[in-house]
């Protein structure tokens, strides 16, 4: 009997730490969000993301062709990013990484690197969720969609007739961004970014 009741109350300790340890793991990863949260804070949570690392797919629709990449991506607020390209290959290796101060340009490839010092012109960077953010909070034009499976967050610049609009898709589930498009004046698709991996506020 003794041993029967030791058993139950190891394995009873066995589960308990199981589940703390999971927990842990969870909270940890800042990349949760509950699946019971409403639209408007979903809204917030991606309105306030302060860092990401994420693998992306990048489509770049001109009048003449078509250009498909494989971007990695790290950005950590206020102003640091980095930029790495993975596809194509002819390409890869290729790196922008930016301080908030210096710009610098390498090559892993080639071995080649190039620093800008005191860079001021990183300006808009239509491929980095965080300049959808900042454009997003400052344009009153902003609004968000809510559909049964996913919020749709668009803003506009009517300063730029190639990126006249900007949409983003988030799963309502994991409250993760899943694809922006990126249109012009004309309603044409200029560029399409499809967010294969992210993880959010984890860096």
């Amino acid at each position: 009997m003794k041993k029967i009741v030791f058993y139950v109350i190891i394995l009873i300790l066995i589960i308990l730490i199981s589940f703390y340890i999971f927990n842990y793991k969870v909270s940890k990863t800042g990349n949760n969000i509950s699946i019971n949260k409403s639209a408007d804070n979903i809204k917030e949570y991606i309105l306030n993301i302060n860092s990401y690392k994420a693998k992306i797919s990048v489509t770049i629709n001109s009048n003449k062709n078509t250009n498909e990449y494989v971007l990695q991506q790290e950005y950590k607020a206020p102003n640091i990013s980095k930029q790495e390209i993975v596809e194509p290959s002819n390409l890869k290796g290729v790196t922008i990484e930016y301080d908030g101060k210096d710009l610098k340009l390498t090559n892993t490839n080639l071995t080649l690197s190039k620093v800008f010092e005191g860079y001021n012109n990183i300006g808009q960077n239509v491929l980095f969720l965080n300049d959808f953010i900042e454009e997003y909070k400052n344009n009153e034009k902003s609004e968000y969609i809510e559909l049964e499976n996913e919020i749709i967050m668009k803003t506009q610049n009517e300063k730029n007739k190639y990126l006249s609009s900007k949409s983003l898709y988030i799963d309502k589930k994991t409250a993760k961004p899943v694809k922006m498009e990126v249109k012009d004046i004309t309603q044409n698709i200029t560029v399409y970014i499809l967010y294969n991996e992210i993880e959010i506020n984890n860096i």
